[in-house]
């Protein structure tokens, strides 16, 4: 049985930039500890709306990008998150905000500038407890922002 079509969703969410110069470790840290989801796609300015963010993405970083982008900013509330740090433990949370720009220095040098407001467990999770399909979309690997589609999600 699938999950019902009006659920929120869960999401992988392996805040990673799609530079391999960035430090993949640091940018997890950065927003696990400022309660952040996101995505990478760094502009030139800050965009005033994400209309504007869509059309500068897709110009510097190809419609492909903008698409990803605007399926990430159109995730509902309440959402399921899961991330990991390299080599490490899983992270669960849940979107609580909308999409925003981040041009803080920080965000900038991670490239982790488009950014929900995510509510993390305090805990990290071991990949023995995790839903199936999770540990499965995780050990497929990848750096996008994605659907994990189930029956089940509780975890063990």
């Amino acid at each position: 049985m699938d999950e019902p079509r009006d659920a929120p969703g869960v999401y992988r969410a392996p805040l990673r930039s799609r530079r391999d110069d960035v430090d993949h470790d640091a940018a997890v840290e950065r927003a696990l500890s400022r309660g952040l989801c996101g995505v990478g796609g760094l502009l030139h300015g800050r965009p005033r709306s994400l209309a504007e963010a869509l059309a500068a993405t897709e110009e510097l970083h190809g419609d492909r990008v903008a698409r990803r982008l605007e399926r990430f900013a159109a995730v509902p509330d309440g959402a399921q998150v899961w991330t990991r740090t390299p080599g490490g433990p899983f992270h669960r949370g849940w979107l609580t905000g909308p999409w925003s720009y981040d041009d803080s220095g920080a965000a900038v040098a991670l490239d982790l500038v488009h950014v929900r407001a995510c509510d993390w467990d305090p805990d990290p999770w071991d990949e023995h407890r995790l839903p199936a399909a999770v540990a499965h979309t995780f050990r497929r690997g990848g750096r996008n922002f994605q659907r994990i589609r189930a029956a089940a999600y509780q975890p063990r």
